[in-house]
């Protein structure tokens, strides 16, 4: 695929050619910044045509763009992360290939030489790999501390879900099954108690009224200031 880059009043555009493309697309990818894909047979000029026209629709979403961008950590060769129980570790390999493998407390990522490792495609294996060490630690660690939790407060729960959910930390059904976020690995011990029990009062309380908050209020205390402790940590900021 042949391509080119040009620039629109300080936006940077690639301008890339593909053999499957029967239509011009534009596209606003985080870390991948903006390309207008164009059909074999069409020329660049018809492409920088395009970003001429659509400039401020380019514009708009470009800003959107860059601020989910500096929501994210980027993880580059000084980057120093871990897990508890994990090291993150970025080595380039010698075959070309970009891989994720976590192994014996290591988070490996091996990535192109010469690669950017600020792209997406290696900045998503990161963060891919980060996830593979959460839900490690998330099934070895959460089954055991919510069934201590729900023992010693005598709040049976149905069954127990352990996903990468990204939008909250945990919840509780109907039927009393509670899903929790592999993420819960980031908090600290408290706050992993806190998301528990707030799931556990909802096997007897299904809403947030005052009477939920009263009860939560006897699991852990003042339970509106943990609450106010939580949201200060993003579920998809690591």
């Amino acid at each position: 695929m042949s391509s080119k880059i040009i620039q629109v009043k300080e936006i940077e555009i690639l301008l890339q050619k593909s053999e499957r493309s029967r239509y011009m697309n534009i596209s606003v990818k985080p870390f991948e910044g903006v390309r207008i894909t164009i059909p074999e047979k069409v020329s660049f000029f018809e492409g920088e045509k395009l970003a001429h026209e659509k400039i401020k629709w380019i514009e708009e979403h470009f800003e959107k763009m860059r601020t989910y961008e500096k929501s994210f950590s980027i993880y580059d060769e000084n980057s120093k992360f871990q897990t508890r129980n994990h090291q993150l570790e970025l080595k380039t390999s010698k075959n070309n290939r970009l891989s994720a493998r976590v192994k014996n407390g290591l988070i490996m990522i091996k990535y192109p030489f010469g690669k950017d490792i600020k792209s997406f495609e290696i900045q998503k294996t990161i963060r891919k790999g980060i996830n593979i060490a959460y839900r490690e630690e998330a099934k070895e660690f959460l089954p055991k501390r919510l069934n201590d939790l729900s023992d010693r407060f005598e709040l049976p729960f149905n069954e127990l879900f352990i996903k990468n959910i990204k939008s909250r930390w945990g919840s509780c059904s109907g039927r009393n099954n509670i899903n929790l976020s592999i993420h819960l690995m980031r908090l600290p011990d408290h706050l992993i108690d806190y998301v528990l029990l707030h799931e556990l009062a909802h096997t007897k309380i299904k809403n947030h009224s005052k009477k939920f908050w009263l009860f939560l209020d006897t699991l852990v205390g003042d339970a509106k200031k943990i609450d106010k402790e939580l949201r200060q940590f993003k579920i998809s900021m690591y």
